[in-house]
């Protein structure tokens, strides 16, 4: 594989994780379950995870004694959803007295950082730079209106 192509998977990684990273750094200021740094390390994943698959693809696959491994890029994307809701899961919690659910807002933010991941690593950079801002006005803005 070449070279210059690996480093373009490291610097989507790097730009991924610093748009993971405004948004958790929106939930760490709120003390968040999950904050900055799960938030930088889910995006920085799913770019990984699908800049790999796309190397893979482009160098036309693996060979692996004789017999070709074929990947198909829309099953990395479920994987990283996939991944993603085990996480996002873990940050709900429901209060047994009063039924309230805390850490719904959290698990979406996990998600929604998981596809600005996929899109950087497909090199949808104006997209994923765009979703990035969308969810801090969601997670801010629209929260001095709901309240």
């Amino acid at each position: 594989m070449e070279w210059n192509a690996q480093w373009l998977v490291v610097g989507q990684v790097a730009l991924a994780m610093l748009l993971g990273g405004a948004v958790g750094y929106e939930r760490e200021l709120k003390d968040r379950p999950a904050g900055f740094r799960t938030h930088m390390l889910v995006a920085g994943a799913s770019a990984l995870l699908v800049g790999i698959g796309r190397l893979a693809i482009t160098s036309g696959g693996f060979d692996g004694g004789g017999e070709r491994l074929q990947i198909d890029p829309l099953r990395l994307i479920e994987a990283v959803v996939a991944g993603v809701a085990f996480i996002g899961a873990g940050t709900i919690f429901s209060r047994r007295g009063d039924g309230a659910i805390a850490g719904i807002t959290t698990a979406a933010s996990l998600l929604m950082v998981a596809v600005l991941g996929v899109a950087t690593g497909l090199g949808v950079y104006l997209v994923a730079i765009a979703a990035t801002v969308l969810t801090l006005v969601v997670l801010t803005v629209l929260r001095v209106l709901e309240r």
